[in-house]
């Protein structure tokens, strides 16, 4: 222990420690680290000669887990470190909250949804309440049905699906494991659904039609609620819309310049 204070905001103690790095871990439900994120992160400290941005730690076990710092240990690891610098905070619940309020390096859809998927499986473990007490943690539920699907299908273009799903999926008002079963069952749709869309994207390209668009361009196509003023739809009953108008969409009515008239950068998967 280097020293301790008072959280300047909140009053709580905080230790600054420096502890050996190979007794510290990135919590196991966060995203896997970005090898091109942690070499820009060892060129950086290697150009000012120090490491100056402390992770954030909590106790595990005999170990320790830091909860948004993966990048900055990795680079310390791969630059040869024996030991890293830290904030060591007594309430592992901050771990869960940190994740939400991590700005190291932005998420993608992919990144993000199996982060709080992750995290769900680890608070299902603990027995730990209802989905809904966590919306700050999660952010969007959305996520946590991406998360689900990114697990089964990683090649899975969840960002042509979630202006949708932010529209019909809400957080649930069960415990985590039974949470957990009914977001599998809704990735599934979502999976089926991608199926559909899937065939039809590959019957859009085999007619000469070509964007980065495409996917996004089918998914508006067969989407019910895309026009709707509404505020509270059926999971169910959109996807089942959506995958049936999918399987059924007829390609020889879309021309080039519908597809072009699809403007705006292409969805982060």
């Amino acid at each position: 222990m280097l020293g301790s204070y008072s959280d300047p905001f909140g009053g709580t103690p905080v230790l600054l420690v420096a502890l050996p790095i190979d007794r510290v871990e990135p919590t196991p439900y966060q995203r896997d680290p970005s090898d091109a994120h942690v070499k820009r992160l060892m060129t950086v400290i290697e150009k000012v000669g120090r490491f100056l941005d402390p992770v954030v730690l909590i106790r595990h076990d005999d170990r320790y887990w830091t909860p948004n710092g993966n990048h900055r240990l990795q680079a310390m690891r791969k630059l040869g470190a024996k030991t890293i610098i830290g904030l060591l905070v007594p309430d592992p619940d901050v771990a869960f909250k940190i994740l939400a309020l991590n700005t190291e390096k932005a998420h993608n859809v992919k990144e993000k949804s199996l982060e709080t998927i992750r995290m769900a499986r680890a608070l299902a473990g603990a027995k730990a309440g209802v989905e809904v007490d966590y919306a700050f943690e999660f952010e969007q539920a959305p996520y946590l049905t991406l998360g689900a699907a990114y697990e089964e299908r990683r090649s899975l273009s969840g960002g042509a699906y979630h202006p949708v799903l932010r529209r019909i999926d809400e957080f649930l008002e069960a415990p985590m494991a039974k949470a957990l079963k009914e977001r599998e069952r809704r990735a599934g749709k979502v999976l089926k659904l991608d199926d559909a869309v899937s065939k039809v994207v590959s019957a859009l390209k085999a007619k000469g039609l070509t964007s980065p668009y495409l996917k996004p361009f089918v998914v508006a196509r067969v989407n019910p609620i895309r026009f709707s003023k509404s505020t509270e739809f059926d999971f169910d009953e959109v996807m089942d819309k959506m995958i049936a108008s999918a399987t059924k969409f007829n390609v020889d009515r879309v021309k080039q310049e519908d597809v072009a008239k699809v403007g705006g950068a292409p969805p982060e998967d």
